[in-house]
């Protein structure tokens, strides 16, 4: 539970200090992509072309060995088609080929509009699901209020939330990986799995309750709701990480961030389900006690 906290804090430290980068999903913009067959120019080399056409807010990255990314204020069609020639006269000589690899563009209302649904989707996924476990819960009012199971889980998913911003806020920082839609996805992918496995413990805890809560005190029925699923938990994590872990690395690039973020949420959700979301149970049957 301490780790959790700590772990927690570090992450909330790094969103702070340095955020997310987001990409053009959220601020608009051109993406061009161009992959060199032969020799990869410089980046001072592709910076000069860029200049010399004036464009504005440009940002370069290497991607892979042979390509670059680059990203722009938005671009009409006449002036991606002449970045492109540009970047043939310059580079395009002694058999080296330059191809254009992907071009996507995102105006600014799209952005703000994709920002906006991105937060409340995530808003209402938690709002319904301390609704749904409250009611699948309605029944087991002792000790603990059946809202309150809810209530819980959510904080557990909040610990997972914030171990994947953390982590992408220091890849950000250091890397450059940016966050796009398919990164909101994969939160939404988090917080299911996270949730489904914080219910299994619950829902063996409260299999308890009915069946001897009278014999034995809250703490250690959790804790026997715990070991029973702790295998179960441990087994369905791990082959969920491991086809993640093929896709990461089979995948292709273009869902690198998108399984990343999905390996780190995964692999937190198993930990805080265990370790985070059952003790909450246990401190919060304690202080009502006490307060009582």
């Amino acid at each position: 539970m301490a780790v959790a906290v700590i772990t927690a804090v570090i992450c909330v430290v790094f969103v702070a200090m340095w955020g997310l980068k987001p990409s053009i999903d959220f601020t608009g913009g051109t993406l061009l992509e161009l992959s060199f067959s032969k020799n990869r120019p410089t980046n001072v080399e592709m910076q000069k072309v860029l200049d010399d056409l004036s464009l504005k807010n440009v940002t370069l990255q290497q991607a892979d060995s042979d390509g670059f990314i680059m990203r722009t204020s938005f671009l009409n069609e006449d002036e991606h088609q002449l970045v492109l020639k540009k970047m043939r006269e310059q580079f395009q000589k002694d058999d080296n080929v330059v191809r254009e690899e992907g071009f996507e563009t995102i105006g600014a209302a799209v952005s703000q509009q994709l920002r906006q649904r991105a937060l409340w989707a995530i808003i209402l996924v938690n709002l319904g699901i301390i609704i749904y476990i409250g009611y699948a819960f309605r029944k087991v009012s002792q000790p603990i209020a059946s809202w309150k199971y809810g209530a819980l889980a959510i904080v557990a998913l909040v610990h997972d939330l914030l171990v994947v911003l953390g982590v992408f806020a220091v890849l950000g920082h250091f890397q450059g990986i940016e966050v796009d839609i398919g990164f909101v996805v994969a939160l939404l992918t988090v917080l299911g799995f996270s949730v489904h496995d914080t219910i299994v413990v619950y829902d063996r805890t409260r299999e308890n309750l009915f069946n001897r809560g009278h014999k034995q005190s809250f703490a250690e029925i959790v804790n026997d709701g715990l070991n029973q699923t702790l295998m179960r938990s441990i087994n369905t994590t791990m082959t969920t990480l491991l086809s993640l872990l093929a896709l990461y690395f089979f995948g292709g690039p273009s869902i690198h961030n998108f399984a990343l973020a999905l390996l780190v949420g995964i692999a937190s959700g198993a930990y805080s389900s265990l370790f985070v979301a059952s003790p909450l149970l246990v401190l919060v049957e304690e202080w009502q006690r006490k307060k009582a």
